[in-house]
């Protein structure tokens, strides 16, 4: 098994910049396909991003085109989510969840491929 903690969240102004980290402990992070996914109230958890076990592949979807880029460092067990020019709808609870995977350079965008998830980090950007 792996666990997995993010941290990193916090209050922004609308146009502002966040990092957020997962420390991943257990076994180690490059078995792993790397996934944010986000939640706000009253609404399902959503697909953000996601990076490739090799790190050399990434997808994210549309609405963060631009603003969040995922990166990893398996030598530090430890995954990233750089979001810049947030906006008020970026407001959520953010996860990190990791999915097991034979492949070096696939992506997950599915939800239910993910085994193992953090407690979630609160993300609140004010306008």
């Amino acid at each position: 098994q792996v666990q997995l903690v993010e941290s990193g969240g916090g209050l922004v102004q609308a146009g502002g910049s966040l990092r957020l980290s997962c420390a991943a402990s257990g076994r180690t992070l490059s078995m792993y396909v790397m996934g944010w996914f986000r939640q706000a109230p009253g609404k399902e958890r959503e697909f953000v991003t996601g990076i490739s076990r090799s790190g050399d592949r990434t997808d994210r979807a549309d609405f963060v085109k631009g603003r969040f880029s995922i990166s990893r460092d398996n030598a530090k067990n430890t995954v990233y989510l750089q979001m810049n020019s947030l906006k008020p709808e970026d407001t959520a609870v953010y996860y990190c969840a990791a999915a097991s995977s034979p492949f070096l350079t696939v992506v997950d965008t599915t939800r239910s491929r993910y085994t193992y998830w953090g407690q979630g980090t609160q993300v609140t950007v004010s306008s």
